[in-house]
């Protein structure tokens, strides 16, 4: 038997949902609250207030617990990092259940502003409503925001207010920079994760920048960055001894995260819970640097490091070079068995519409911009697999090459889901 259920109705979509027996609908619902709603705050600030799931682009998502205060610092954040006034117009092009939208719905409440939703993203769309709303901020993964650079020039024409927004999953290609500023779009890269609440560290902006080339600033700001407002820390620890490693840009660690912007634990799983905090940090799983200027840069998942007769190669150092192809709209690299060099980088990419390219030209494009051995060995044309927020899911990936030592370098494009 049911519990009482409260139904929202979905009016823009075709047909009438199903009435349920006994169930009440959503507006009747509002309609029908006293004048005077005693509202009543949480007993305790650390109670839960939410429970997300981690992306699954492991293939093992696992249920975390957000509480009251982690999740009220972090849309306090938002607002502090963005300088948001009073009433923005913010699009939902992030997805309400991802890390609760970044926090977002918090935060647009706290400045009275309008949500402007999505049914699904398409360009064309955004754009229209971005000039009939006065949109004024979005949030979006690489995909989201390579999609609206490179969308024709008529859909972007007319835009004449200036629209702030976030970025996260990958560093923005320094075209996709050029591009957000023509027409008035101004990018801010930010890194975190499920546990953290999304956003929890950001690359902040320095004046000092808009002096740089193209190449040099979008260089800085690929960078992960520092520690989000109301973040207690972020750092880049050795695993082992637990002590933060030399700001010298080459010194690999863990990067971690403390405060109050971290999860109260994972859902009936003390074990992972403390493995996560293990030396009072939150353990990211992400290898990466502090440069001598106190930004963290990402080098790489400690499981998505590839070793190739003997040395290391970053994934994410392969796939920045990738995405300086003109015709690459999204990529990922993992690694290939080799029963020479033990692993390889065999590479996926996804063009953007329109485009056409061969593994031979990608290969020959990374060759000026890597050394030999990091240079991808295969190449795979296709629809990248992805969660339902744009992640590309490197697992499925890994399994498509599992199989096999080489993939046929002559052969037609094919659907990486399907082949390896």
């Amino acid at each position: 038997e049911f519990p009482h259920l409260v139904v929202i109705s979905v009016h823009d979509l075709d047909g009438a949902p199903a009435t349920l027996p006994g169930a009440t609908d959503y507006d009747a619902f509002l309609a029908a609250a006293p004048a005077t709603f005693d509202w009543q705050p949480p007993a305790d600030e650390w109670d839960a207030i939410a429970l997300n799931y981690t992306s699954g682009t492991t293939g093992d998502p696992k249920g975390v617990v957000y509480h009251y205060r982690g999740a009220y610092l972090n849309a306090v954040s938002n607002i502090l990092e963005w300088d948001m006034p009073k009433h923005p117009v913010y699009l939902w092009t992030l997805p309400l259940f991802h890390c609760n939208g970044w926090c977002f719905a918090w935060t647009v409440a706290a400045r009275a502003g309008v949500n402007v939703c999505l049914r699904k993203f398409d360009p064309k769309t955004v754009f229209d409503l971005i000039r009939a709303e006065g949109v004024t901020h979005y949030c979006g993964a690489p995909i989201v925001q390579s999609a609206l650079a490179n969308a024709p020039a008529e859909l972007r024409a007319g835009i004449t207010h200036t629209v702030r927004t976030m970025v996260a999953g990958a560093a923005p290609a320094p075209a996709v920079i050029a591009k957000m500023k023509e027409i008035g779009f101004e990018l801010t890269h930010v890194y975190g994760l499920t546990e953290v609440y999304g956003p929890a560290a950001v690359c902040a902006r320095q004046a000092a920048w808009d002096a740089l080339e193209d190449e040099e600033r979008a260089l800085l700001n690929a960078r992960q960055g520092v520690r989000y407002h109301l973040q207690a820390g972020v750092s880049v620890r050795d695993p082992e001894t637990m002590l933060e490693v030399p700001a010298d840009e080459q010194t690999v660690g863990e990067i971690m995260f403390r405060g109050n912007i971290c999860m109260k634990g994972y859902l009936k799983n003390e074990r992972a819970t403390e493995d996560a905090f293990a030396g009072g940090w939150f353990h990211t799983g992400d290898l990466g640097v502090m440069t001598p200027d106190g930004y963290i840069r990402i080098k790489d998942r400690s499981k998505d490091i590839i070793i190739s007769g003997g040395e290391n190669i970053s994934s994410i150092e392969v796939e920045d070079a990738l995405y300086r192809h003109p015709s690459v709209a999204a990529v990922a690299v993992v690694a290939m068995p080799d029963p020479k060099w033990g692993e390889t980088p065999c590479a996926f990419v996804e063009l953007k519409p329109g485009c056409s390219a061969t593994a031979e030209e990608i290969i020959a494009h990374c060759k000026l911009l890597l050394p030999g051995f990091k240079v991808p060995r295969a190449v795979r044309f296709g629809e990248l697999p992805k969660t339902s927020t744009g992640k590309i899911q490197k697992f499925e990936l890994r399994a498509a090459v599992g199989a096999t030592s080489a993939i046929d370098l002559s052969g037609p494009a094919a659907d990486p889901s399907k082949s390896a």
